[in-house]
C-alpha cells in the first residue's frame, strides 16, 4: 500500500524544501525524497560553499593590504584545509537547521531516489521498496556540473566546481574554462588566494547577459591584478606533460598548467525520474516543460527549480516552489517573471543586476536614458578602500525627454550584492527615477551610490 500525503517532493534542494516548507506551513501533509542530504547543491557544493571560499579571498585580501591602514601584519599565508573545515562547519550548521526547520513542520523524509509513475506513485529506492502517493507531486531534482568532450573531470587535475570546493591545497596555476558567473566566481577566488589564473570564455565577452559597462569594470579589475582574461577562444583538447596540462585553443595556442577547471554551466538532472506513465515532458536538452504556474502536462504534476528551463538561481526555485503550491492550493498567485529576477555574482569586483541591460532594452525598442556614477566618488567606498565599480539605471525615455519606469539596474563593485534590494524593487514596480529619488540614503554608505544615480536621472542630480 502506499503512503499517501497531500504533496510528494521529489529532490531536497532549494526548490524541493521551499515547496515542502510553504506547503507544510499551508497545512498540506507533505513528504520529501532526497538521495542525499536536504539543502540541495545550493548548500552541499554549491552557493553556499563557494560563497564561504570567496570571503575566504576576501580575508586575505585584507589582511594583504592592512599595512594601508597602518596596520602592520606579517603577509598572509593560506592553510586551505583550516578553510575547508570551517566551510564545512558552517555547511553542517544551516544542514542541521534545515532538517530541525523540516521536522518541526511535520515533514516526513526518505531516503533514496524517487521515480514517479503513473496516478501520481513515487517509488523510493530504498530497502523497503517505498511506494509514496502524492495528491499533488513536486518534481525538483536539481542539476549537476556541465562537461566538455576532451576535458572528463578526474576530480585531481581536471575539476569541476565540485571538486575545487574540496580542494585542500591551492594549485599554483589553473586554466578556468567558462567566464559566466560561477567562472568568474573561482577564478576570483583562485587568484586572489596566489594562483596563476587564466580565464577562457568562447563567447565574445565574459558573464553573458551582464551589461557591457558592468563586465568592463570586471575585466579591468581581474587583468590588473594578473589574470589573464582570453575571450573569443574555444578548447580544443590538452596533452600531459611534466605533471602539468598544455590545454590546446582553437587559434593555435596552447596555455600550460596544474590544473584545469571545467565551467560550463550546468545540466538538468532528470536520470532515474522514470515519468513512465505520465504526460510529463522531458525536452531535447533534458529539461522539464512546464507553464507559468509551474505545471507539468501530467496533471497534478509540477516543476520547479534547475530542472526547468529558468534561470538556475536557489532564489529562483524558492519562487517558484511558492508558485507551485499556491497553484495547488487554489489561491490567487503571481507568476514569476523571469525578466526581472535579481542577480548577484560573488567574485571581486561583485556583480549584480535585476532588468534589461542597456543593450537589451534598445533592443526591444525601447527609447531609454541612462545614468551611470562611480564608486571612486563615494565616501564610504574611499574609506574601505574599494572603490573599483559604478551604479547604472536604465529608464525608459518618455515623448518630453523626462525619464519614465526604471528598466534595468546593473551594480558593480564594493557590496554589490547587498545593495540590490532597492534596485529590484524600483524595477518589479516599475518606479520612476523620480520616486526613488525621493528616498533618503544614510551617509556616508555605499547605498548613496544608487541615489545619487537615480536622481541625477531628474535632472537635479547633487553631485554629478
Amino acid at each position: 500500500m502506499a503512503e499517501e500525503f497531500d504533496l510528494v517532493v521529489i529532490g531536497g534542494g532549494p526548490g524541493g524544501y521551499a515547496a515542502a516548507l510553504y506547503g507544510a506551513a499551508a497545512g498540506m501533509s507533505v513528504a520529501v525524497v532526497e538521495k542525499e542530504k536536504v539543502g540541495g547543491t545550493c548548500l552541499h557544493r554549491g552557493c553556499i560553499p563557494a560563497k564561504h571560499y570567496l570571503e575566504t579571498a576576501s580575508v586575505f585580501r585584507t589582511v594583504a593590504g592592512a599595512k594601508e591602514f597602518g596596520v602592520n601584519a606579517d603577509q598572509p599565508q593560506l592553510d586551505l584545509g583550516v578553510s575547508r573545515a570551517r566551510k564545512q562547519k558552517v555547511v553542517d550548521q544551516l544542514w542541521k537547521g534545515l532538517q530541525g526547520l523540516m521536522r518541526k513542520r511535520k515533514i516526513t523524509t526518505y531516503a533514496g531516489t524517487g521515480s514517479l509513475g503513473a496516478g501520481h506513485l513515487v517509488t523510493v529506492d530504498d530497502a523497503a521498496g517505498t511506494v509514496l502517493h502524492g495528491t499533488h507531486v513536486v518534481l525538483a531534482t536539481g542539476s549537476v556540473p556541465r562537461t566538455i568532450p576532451g576535458f572528463e573531470p578526474d576530480g585531481t587535475t581536471i575539476l569541476t566546481s565540485d571538486h575545487v570546493l574540496e580542494l585542500d591545497v591551492l594549485p599554483a596555476s589553473a586554466a578556468v574554462i567558462g567566464g559566466g558567473a560561477i567562472g568568474c566566481e573561482f577564478a576570483s577566488m583562485l587568484s586572489d588566494l596566489g594562483c596563476a589564473v587564466t580565464l577562457l570564455e568562447a563567447l565574445p565577452k565574459l558573464l553573458p547577459g551582464c551589461d557591457a559597462d558592468v563586465v568592463d569594470v570586471v575585466v579591468k579589475s581581474f587583468t590588473r591584478r594578473g589574470m589573464t582574461v582570453r575571450t573569443g577562444v574555444t578548447v580544443e583538447g590538452h596533452e600531459r606533460s611534466n605533471g602539468q596540462i598544455a590545454v590546446r585553443l582553437g587559434d593555435g595556442s596552447t596555455v600550460t598548467v596544474d590544473t584545469v577547471v571545467v565551467s560550463v554551466g550546468r545540466r538538468p538532472l532528470t536520470d532515474g525520474l522514470g515519468l513512465e506513465g505520465t504526460a510529463v515532458e522531458v525536452d531535447s536538452r533534458g529539461f522539464i516543460s512546464v507553464d507559468n504556474r509551474q505545471r507539468t502536462a501530467e496533471p497534478g504534476v509540477y516543476a520547479v527549480g534547475d530542472v526547468v528551463p529558468t534561470p538556475q538561481l536557489a532564489h529562483v526555485g524558492f519562487a517558484e516552489a511558492i508558485v507551485a503550491v499556491r497553484d495547488m492550493l487554489g489561491e490567487d498567485l503571481e507568476p514569476v517573471d523571469y525578466g526581472k529576477v535579481p542577480w548577484c555574482i560573488y567574485c571581486h569586483p561583485e556583480v549584480a543586476f535585476a532588468g534589461l541591460t542597456e543593450q537589451a532594452a534598445r533592443d526591444a525598442g525601447h527609447e531609454v536614458v541612462v545614468s551611470k556614477h562611480s564608486f571612486n566618488a563615494n565616501s564610504r567606498a574611499m574609506i574601505i578602500g574599494e572603490a573599483e565599480g559604478l551604479v547604472k539605471v536604465i529608464a525608459e525615455r518618455r515623448p518630453d525627454g523626462t525619464a519614465g519606469p526604471i528598466l534595468g539596474v546593473h551594480m558593480v563593485g564594493p557590496w554589490v550584492t547587498e545593495q540590490l534590494g532597492e534596485g529590484w524593487l524600483s524595477v518589479n514596480w516599475e518606479a520612476t527615477p523620480a520616486d526613488m529619488g525621493q528616498l533618503i540614503h544614510p551617509h556616508p554608505t555605499l547605498s548613496e551610490t544608487f541615489g545619487e544615480t537615480v536622481l541625477s536621472l531628474t535632472g537635479r542630480g547633487l553631485h554629478g
